[in-house]
C-alpha cells in the first residue's frame, strides 16, 4: 500500500468503530458522517489528497525504501541536507492547507515515529524485542499511510502529587496485569487530539517519572487501533456548530476534538509495546531518539505558516478600514513580522547546523527549535490580541450569510462597506478575524498553543538546564581576571 487518497483515508474510518461520548451520546455509525467530525474529518481527507495532486505530489511523497512505492515524506529518514529540506517543504504544504490551525496532522507523530525507529537500538537495550517492535510499527505506519494521534499525560485531577498517589494510584492508566500475550491497561490519559478519527493511539511515556517501584505501572509505550476493544474517548464539546463556512471559516473545516481517554482493561499485545516497566528508558524516550529535534521541525514549520497567515489577515484588515498609515498600528504589524522572521531564522539555523546522531539520522541543531518552542506559546497570545484591538467595534459588526441574503442586504451592503470592500466583501473578512481572535474555536487555539509541549515554566527550567553556558561563564571570569 502506498500513501492514501482521502477517499482511503474515509473508507478505512468508516470501517472503524472508536467508543466515543460527546454531547451526551455515544456515537453510532461512522465518524465521517457525525456531525461533530464530519467538515475535519473532510480537511483531512484533502489532506492525503494533496499527496496526489500534480502541484504536491513530488514534495509530499518518496519512494518507499521496501515496496518501492511513493509514501509519505514525513516517513523519510534524513541523510543529506536535502532530505531536512524536503520535509520541511512537505511539512509546509500541509500547514499553509490548514493555516496552521491543525496541530496534530498526520506529520507530527511520522517524525517521532521516524526517529523512534532509526533509534530502535536505543529500545533494544531494555529488550531486544522493543528494538524490533518499533521498527516493525514504524514501518507499517509508513507503508499503510496511518493517521496516529497520541496521549501522554494523566488526568488533572490534583497536580500537587503524582499519578501513583491520586486515589490510590487507580485513576492514571498503568499496567494491572500479564499475561503470555502483552500487558493490561486500566484508567485514564489526557490529551488525546483527534483521536476520534485517527487511525492509530500512541500511547507514549509522560518523561515525568521518578524511577521508584511504584512507578513501573506507569511506565509503557505502546501503540494500539483507535477502536481497540475497552478503548473510550470522552470528548469535549464541539466548537465546530455546523454552520455555513461563511459564518464560522476557521471552525468549520480545522476544528479538532480534544479527548479524554479511558483505558478499560485494554489488552495491548507484545508486538505492540515498546517499553514496559522502565522508568529511565521512558524518561529518555523523546530526548535520547532525538524524536523531540524532528517534531519540534515540524511544529516550528507549522508556526511559521500560522504566522504567516496572522500577518496575511492583519494586513487585509488594516487595509480594509483604512488604518495602515497609523504608527501605533504599524507598531502591531511589526510585531507579527518580527516574529514570523524569528520563526524562519530558527528553521534555517536548524537545518544549517544539522549534524548526524549517533544512529545516523541527520538531525536538525535543537538549540534553534528549543529557542522557538519556547518563545511561540507566549508570541501567539499576542496575536489575537493585536487583531481584536485593530479590529474593535468592526468585530461587532459581522452578520451571517443569512442576512447578506436576506432582507437586511441593501442595508449591509450601505453601511457595512469599508475603504476597500463592500459591505458582503468587509463580512466576510471580520467573520474570518472573528473566527482567528474572538471565537471559542480561536480560545481555543490560543489555550493550546500555549501548552503545546507543556508547561511553559517548567519548559523553561528544562530549557535553563540543558543549555550549556560554561563557555559564556568563562569568558566573562577571563575577563574579571584580566581587570
Amino acid at each position: 500500500m502506498a500513501a492514501r487518497t482521502g477517499k482511503e483515508y474515509m473508507e478505512r474510518l468508516a470501517a472503524s468503530r472508536p467508543t466515543v461520548h460527546i454531547q451526551g451520546e455515544t456515537v453510532t455509525g461512522g465518524i465521517q458522517d457525525h456531525p461533530a467530525f464530519r467538515n475535519v474529518v473532510q480537511t483531512y481527507a484533502e489532506l492525503f489528497d494533496l499527496q496526489h495532486s500534480d502541484e504536491h505530489k513530488d514534495v509530499l511523497t518518496y519512494t518507499s525504501p521496501t515496496s518501492g512505492e511513493p509514501v509519505g515524506t514525513s516517513f523519510l529518514t534524513p541523510k543529506t541536507p536535502d532530505d531536512l529540506v524536503k520535509r520541511r517543504k512537505a511539512f509546509k504544504v500541509w500547514a499553509d492547507h490548514s493555516n496552521g490551525m491543525l496541530g496534530r496532522t498526520g506529520d507530527y507523530m511520522n517524525s517521532s515515529l521516524m526517529a523512534l525507529a532509526s533509534a530502535a537500538d536505543w529500545f533494544a537495550q531494555a529488550n531486544p524485542a522493543f528494538g524490533e517492535n518499533i521498527r516493525r510499527y514504524y514501518k507499517k505506519a509508513r507503508e499503510e499511510d496511518l493517521l496516529c494521534t497520541h496521549t501522554l499525560i494523566p488526568p488533572q485531577v490534583n497536580r500537587a502529587v503524582a499519578g501513583t498517589q491520586q486515589a490510590g494510584g487507580k485513576l492514571a492508566a498503568r499496567i494491572v496485569k500479564e499475561d503470555d500475550n502483552g500487558v493490561v491497561i486500566r484508567g485514564a490519559r489526557m490529551l488525546a487530539t483527534i483521536a476520534p478519527f485517527a487511525d492509530e493511539m500512541l500511547v507514549f511515556p509522560s518523561t515525568v517519572l521518578r524511577g521508584t517501584p511504584e512507578d513501573k505501572p506507569y511506565s509503557y509505550a505502546f501503540a494500539i487501533p483507535n477502536d481497540t476493544p475497552g478503548l473510550r474517548y470522552i470528548a469535549r464539546e464541539p466548537l465546530d456548530y455546523d454552520r455555513p463556512r461563511h459564518d464560522h471559516p476557521l471552525a468549520s473545516r480545522f476544528e479538532e476534538s480534544d479527548c479524554v481517554v479511558v483505558f478499560d482493561d485494554v489488552h495491548v499485545p507484545y508486538e505492540r509495546c515498546f517499553a514496559l516497566g522502565d522508568a529511565e528508558l521512558c524518561n529518555g524516550f523523546y530526548s535520547q531518539t532525538s524524536s523531540v529535534v524532528h517534531m519540534t521541525h515540524q511544529v516550528v514549520t507549522r508556526t511559521t505558516a500560522k504566522t504567516e497567515y496572522i500577518l496575511g489577515l492583519v494586513s487585509l484588515l488594516t487595509e480594509a478600514i483604512g488604518i495602515e498609515q497609523f504608527q501605533h498600528v504599524q507598531e502591531d504589524v511589526a510585531e507579527i513580522i518580527t516574529t514570523l522572521e524569528m520563526l524562519r531564522a530558527f528553521l534555517r539555523a536548524a537545518e544549517a547546523d544539522a549534524e548526524v546522531n549517533e544512529y545516523g539520522v541527520l538531525t536538525p541543531a535543537f538549540a534553534p527549535l528549543n529557542a522557538a518552542r519556547n518563545l511561540y506559546p507566549k508570541l501567539y497570545q499576542r496575536f489575537p490580541q493585536i487583531l481584536r484591538k485593530l479590529g474593535a467595534s468592526g468585530l461587532m459588526a459581522t452578520p451571517t450569510e443569512l442576512d447578506i441574503q436576506g432582507p437586511a442586504a441593501a442595508d449591509i451592503e450601505a453601511y457595512l462597506q469599508s475603504a476597500t470592500l463592500s459591505g458582503p466583501e468587509r463580512v466576510k473578512l471580520f467573520r474570518l478575524v472573528w473566527d482567528t481572535c474572538v471565537s471559542a474555536f480561536s480560545s481555543r487555539q490560543a489555550l493550546y498553543e500555549y501548552y503545546f509541549f507543556g508547561d511553559p515554566v517548567r519548559m523553561a527550567g528544562a530549557y535553563v538546564k540543558s543549555y550549556d553556558r560554561e563557555p559564556y561563564k568563562a569568558r566573562v571570569q577571563v575577563f574579571l581576571d584580566r581587570a
